[in-house]
Order: C-alpha cells, then structure tokens, then sequence
C-alpha cells in the first residue's frame, strides 16, 4: 500500500506553513489523527509496523505520548499481544497517571505517531527508565527525522519521509510572511 497516497486521499497531509511541536517550521504537516480515526487503517498500519519488528525483539510492553501516540501504541501492543499504555504530560513533563506503571526490567517500546526530532520520544525513554523498564526500541508511524540518529535504540516505521524543515529564525515561509498554523497537541512556549 502507498501510505503517503492514502494520507494524501484522508487529508492527513497538509501543506502550508506549520509549527512543529519539536519547535521547527515546515511546510508540511502529518495529521495522524486522521488516518487512526478509520479503525481499519490504525490496525493495518500497527501490524506492518509489527511485521518490520524482529520475531527475537522481547517487548513486553509499549508505551505511546499523549495524545499522537495514544492510538498507534495501543494499536501496535494488540499487533504484538502485550500491554499498551501511554503517558501524558502533567504540568509540562511526561507522567505516567491512571494507575499505568512500568515493573523494574519490562521490555519496552515506545512508540509515537510522527517523529521529527525524537523530543517526545525521548522523554517517554527517559520516564520508562525512571520505573527501572528497559527501553529496546522505538516506533512511528511516520518517520520524518531525515535519516539523523535520534535514538541508541533502532527505529521501527511504517514510511520515511524527508520533509524540510527549519529553525524558526532561518524560515523561509516565516519571511514570505506565510501564516503560521500548530495543528499539533502540545503547547509550545
């Protein structure tokens, strides 16, 4: 399946001028949440991302940022038949609340919808490893880091995507004087 077309024909990519929430511009954005909405498309993505994870890869557990890894972490933990939670951020850093934990040595995943910069990721990685878990790999559905090492674990994606991307003083679109649009879920300072 060519997933760039069906994120295309779903209107999940978007072109324009928009802030990313690693903070950079772009001139295109990847709106997940309108690709997971359709069931049928969260699971199909979820098991070719499992399918692309090696069989002797232990994961006990993934773990998805609130809110753009909350579906696909669930839906891959189903693909993969362990448990699925997420963490959300609790005045400004990762938590995890509702009764989620991590038990000292779990095999996790973290898992995120796009990645840009690894930010979130990263702080979910560095919350797991406060519970004692085992962070052995990361995952998205969109992989849009340029092919830069972000991670000391291997990234698993459904696509890669090289979608430019800029500092905000260095914008072009910024200098156009073309509007600036946050589509994402976190509140950038």
């Amino acid at each position: 399946m060519n997933w760039l077309e069906v994120f295309k024909e779903k209107g999940a990519f978007l072109e324009g001028h928009f802030l990313l929430s690693s903070g950079l511009h772009s001139p295109n954005y990847l709106q997940c949440a309108l690709i997971l909405q359709y069931p049928d498309l969260s699971e199909e993505i979820a098991k070719e991302i499992a399918n692309k994870i090696p069989k002797d890869l232990k994961i006990d557990l993934v773990v998805g940022p609130a809110l753009g890894g909350i579906i696909i972490a669930y839906e891959l933990a189903r693909a993969l038949k362990v448990r699925g939670i997420f963490a959300e951020r609790e005045e400004g850093k990762m938590k995890l609340r509702r009764g989620f934990t991590v038990k000292p040595g779990e095999k996790v995943m973290v898992c995120e919808d796009v990645v840009t910069t690894g930010g979130s990721a990263l702080e979910v990685a560095s919350l797991i490893k406060e519970y004692g878990g085992d962070v052995v790999a990361f995952s998205c559905i969109v992989d849009r880091s340029g092919g830069k090492p972000i991670f000391d674990k291997p990234l698993y994606s459904l696509i890669q995507l090289n979608l430019e991307t800029y500092q905000p003083e260095e914008c072009p679109l910024c200098k156009e004087g073309i509007p600036l649009v946050k589509p994402g879920s976190r509140n950038l300072k």
